[in-house]
C-alpha cells in the first residue's frame, strides 16, 4: 500500500513539474527587400495594385508553427508612388499585408534605409505597418512616440518580452524630424537595457542592423558590441544588414548571483527575400528560438519557493536555410518566392513547384557553403520536409 501511495506521489509530482513548465517558439527572418525587380514582379497594375502574397506561400506554413515571427523590415512604405528600389527603397503597401497574411508578427525597422521615403516614408511605414495589426519597432513618429512605447513590450501566452532594435547608420541621410531612428550607442543602448529589465520581462530581446555586408564571419566590432549587450542584461542578439549568413553563437555568462546562463547571438540571418545577385545573397536563415520558463521554483529544501521568479531559459536554437527562388509565372512575368532548402533541394517539390536541376544543384551548393560555416559553431539545422510545406496551412497558434 505505502509503495503504491510513494509511486503515486511521484508520478503526481512529474506531472506538477511538466504542467510547471511553460514553452514559446519564435522564428526570426532576416532582411525582407523591396528591389525593383520585387516591384515589378508584384504589379498587377503598375502604381495601382500589388499582390506578394506567392512570395511567402512557402514559408507559411511554417510561420504558422510559431507563436512569434519577426522579420527585419529592410524598406520604408511612402504610401503612393513612385516605387522604387535600390539605392531608395519605396514599396507598395501590399507587401506588409502579404507579410501579416503569411503569419509575421513584429517587424523591426531601425535599418540603413530607415530614411529613404524621408519624413512622410518613417512615418506611414509605422503607421501602415500598425494599421495591418503588427507589432513594430525601433524608429518613431516623435520623441513621445518613442518614450510611450519603448522598449518594446510583448505578451505572448504566459511570457513577457521586451524588444530593442539599433541601426549602425541611415546611408548618410539625416532622420527628419520630429522622427525618431534608434542608432546604435552603447550608452543609450543599456540605458534602454536597464528600462526594460523595470518592466521584468521573461527575455530580452536586441534586434541590431550592423556588421560588413557579404561577410560571411563578423567582425570584432559585432563581437565586442554583443558580448556587452549580453553582459548588460539582454537574453539574445539577433542581427542583421550583411545581406549574407554569419555565424550563430553561444556565450556562457555569469550572473550577479553566481549562476551561468548562455547567451546567445544571431550575427546575421542574410536575406529573407531579395533581388540581390552576389554570391550567398540568394542564402539566408529563418532561426527559430524557443523560450521555457519553469514556473515552479523549489527552495533550497526541496519544496515549492513561494518567492522565487519562474526562470526562463532559451531550450532550442535551430536554423532553416532558405532560398530565393526565381521563376516564371503564367503571366510571363519573374515570381520572386523563398522556399526552404531542405524541402527543394531533391527535387520533392518538383510536382507542386517545378525547379530546374541546375538551379537545384546551385542553391544546395550555396547552402551547404552556409551550413559548413554554421556547424564550425555547433549551430544545428532543422530539416523541412516537403510534406511540412504543403499550402494547406496550419492554424497560428
Amino acid at each position: 500500500m505505502k509503495k503504491t501511495l510513494l509511486l503515486f506521489l511521484l508520478a503526481f509530482s512529474v506531472l506538477l513539474n511538466l504542467s510547471a513548465q511553460d514553452k514559446l517558439k519564435m522564428i526570426f527572418v532576416g532582411d525582407i527587400m523591396g528591389h525593383g525587380p520585387q516591384i515589378e514582379s508584384a504589379a498587377i497594375e503598375a502604381n495601382k495594385l500589388y499582390d506578394y502574397s506567392p512570395c511567402f506561400q512557402y514559408i507559411a506554413p511554417l510561420l504558422a508553427q510559431a507563436d512569434l515571427a519577426i522579420g527585419n523590415l529592410e524598406l520604408t512604405l511612402p504610401g503612393k508612388p513612385p516605387y522604387t528600389g535600390y539605392p531608395t527603397f519605396k514599396s507598395p503597401d501590399e507587401l506588409p499585408l502579404a507579410l501579416r497574411a503569411a503569419g509575421f508578427d513584429l517587424l523591426v525597422t531601425a535599418n540603413n534605409h530607415s530614411n529613404d521615403g524621408g519624413l512622410i516614408g518613417v512615418q506611414n511605414t509605422i503607421k501602415t505597418i500598425e494599421k495591418n495589426g503588427f507589432y513594430q519597432t525601433g524608429t518613431f513618429i516623435d520623441s513621445a512616440h518613442r518614450a510611450a512605447l519603448y522598449p518594446l513590450i510583448v505578451y505572448k501566452g504566459n511570457f513577457k518580452l521586451a524588444f530593442l532594435n539599433y541601426t549602425y547608420g541611415t546611408n548618410g541621410i539625416p532622420t527628419p524630424k520630429p522622427a525618431v531612428v534608434n542608432l546604435i550607442d552603447e550608452k543609450a543602448i543599456k540605458a534602454d537595457i536597464e528600462a526594460a529589465k523595470a518592466h521584468k520581462p521573461d527575455a530580452i530581446i536586441t534586434v541590431v542592423h550592423w556588421g560588413d555586408e557579404y561577410q560571411l564571419v563578423e567582425n570584432e566590432k559585432q563581437r565586442a558590441l554583443a558580448q556587452k549587450m549580453l553582459t548588460w542584461g539582454s537574453t539574445m542578439v539577433i542581427g542583421a544588414h550583411p545581406h549574407v549568413v554569419q555565424p550563430i553563437k553561444n556565450y556562457p555568462l555569469q550572473e550577479p548571483n553566481g549562476s551561468t546562463r548562455n547567451g546567445l547571438v544571431v550575427y546575421s540571418m542574410g536575406n529573407f527575400i531579395s533581388a540581390q545577385t552576389k554570391t550567398y545573397t540568394d542564402i539566408g536563415l529563418m532561426v527559430e528560438i524557443e523560450l521555457e520558463k519553469n514556473t515552479q521554483q523549489t527552495a533550497a529544501n526541496g519544496q515549492p519557493s513561494a518567492t522565487s521568479q519562474p526562470q526562463t531559459a532559451i531550450s532550442k536554437v535551430e536554423y532553416i536555410p532558405v532560398y530565393r527562388y526565381i521563376y516564371r509565372g503564367a503571366n510571363g512575368k519573374s515570381v520572386y518566392t523563398t522556399v526552404p532548402v531542405a524541402a527543394f533541394e531533391n527535387g520533392e517539390m518538383q510536382a507542386v513547384q517545378p525547379m530546374p536541376e541546375a538551379t537545384r544543384a546551385a542553391m544546395k551548393g550555396s547552402a551547404n557553403v552556409i551550413r559548413k560555416n554554421l556547424s564550425q559553431h555547433g549551430a544545428v539545422e532543422r530539416k523541412v520536409s516537403a510534406k511540412e510545406i504543403s499550402l494547406q496551412s496550419a492554424e497560428k497558434k
